[in-house]
């Protein structure tokens, strides 16, 4: 069996790369690697040790075609807030734009419902959606890329996290190691103090443009309730910013009042806001999908990117997009 490095001092790229080589490739005991992902952990992951964690996730996927300008929108989870699903809104709206949106993304683990939970309590059929990613992305300009069905070397991996039961670097793998290997991102952490580490990570990688974003609340989205940290991340390298809901024309909301619940409560939530329901969800979505659009060149700024974002709700593009997507899900099946 392969032995892992010492945690006590940041690992060299070199050892990181052949760290989760041999994790992933199941040449570690189950034992070992518990105790290193949970060493790194206590000690705080480097840029270094998470792009190669990324790099391992990435050189042992499942991978799908999409085209050149495709734009994932996703978080890492766990900020514990349990709010309604933003990140799904958005890719709805997006697309609605005209971005293809490659959307990565599973069930809940510590939330109550994640995207495919939601997605599939409006009607979708997951499984189809998933065999039929690719074909959807090409055809309708969106799709699921079920986490599971592309990453088969986190198989083994996952007992071992649920053995843990604590954050260890894998919960922050998700976002960096899309299957249709996009190169743009809007990429929430819930981890505020993380998010320069986060896009050095992903500048290493290489990206076209993406940013990394995270309220000061600990939200893994860009929160209207007050600041954000916000990271842009493109050919000039790492750029930091502070945007607050105010920079893209919209008010401000505690995180209680876009607070979620199981996949119906949000799955209907969610179909109101695509039907034109106004308030505090819509405006997360705005902020969100503004950010979006900006990576993905569509616009210049947060205020112009709302506005775009809210033509695409208000005229029935993005209500009229899920209807779309879900029958075709169910003519895949």
């Amino acid at each position: 069996m392969t032995r892992l490095p010492y945690t006590a001092h940041p690992l060299t790229r070199e050892e990181a790369a052949d760290a989760f080589s041999a994790i992933l490739d199941g040449t570690v005991s189950d034992e070992a690697i518990a105790e290193f992902l949970i060493a790194l952990s206590e000690r705080g992951e480097t840029a270094i040790e998470i792009a190669a964690a990324a790099q391992g996730l990435r050189d042992r996927v499942i991978p799908v075609s999409a085209p050149a300008n495709a734009i994932d929108v996703c978080g890492t989870g766990g900020d514990g807030h349990h709010t309604l699903n933003v990140s799904t809104a958005v890719s709805l709206v997006i697309a609605a734009c005209d971005v293809p949106v490659a959307k990565h993304g599973n069930r809940a683990a510590s939330s109550k419902a994640g995207a495919a939970d939601t997605l599939e309590a409006l009607g979708m059929d997951m499984a189809a959606a998933g065999a039929s990613a690719e074909q959807s992305l090409a055809e309708i300009g969106i799709c699921f890329l079920f986490a599971v069905n592309h990453h088969p070397a986190m198989r083994r991996i996952q007992p071992i996290r649920q053995k843990i039961g604590r954050r260890t670097i894998f919960n922050l793998m998700g976002p960096l190691a899309n299957p249709a290997g996009v190169r743009r991102q809007l990429i929430g952490i819930a981890r505020p103090g993380y998010v320069h580490v986060y896009a050095e990570a992903l500048n290493m990688l290489g990206t076209e443009r993406s940013m990394i974003v995270s309220g000061d609340e600990g939200l893994d989205e860009l929160s209207l309730a007050g600041g954000n940290e916000v990271a842009d991340v493109g050919p000039s390298g790492v750029i930091m910013k502070r945007w607050r809901a105010s920079d893209a024309g919209l008010p401000a909301h505690p995180i209680e009042a876009i607070r979620g619940g199981d996949a119906a409560h949000n799955a209907a939530a969610l179909r109101r806001l695509l039907q034109g329901e106004t308030g505090p969800y819509r405006d997360a979505v705005l902020f969100n999908a503004a950010a979006a659009l900006m990576i993905a060149g569509e616009v210049e700024t947060l205020a112009e990117g709302a506005e775009e974002a809210a033509e695409a709700i208000d005229k029935g593009l993005a209500n009229a997009l899920l209807n779309c997507w879900i029958d075709f899900t169910k003519a895949a099946a």
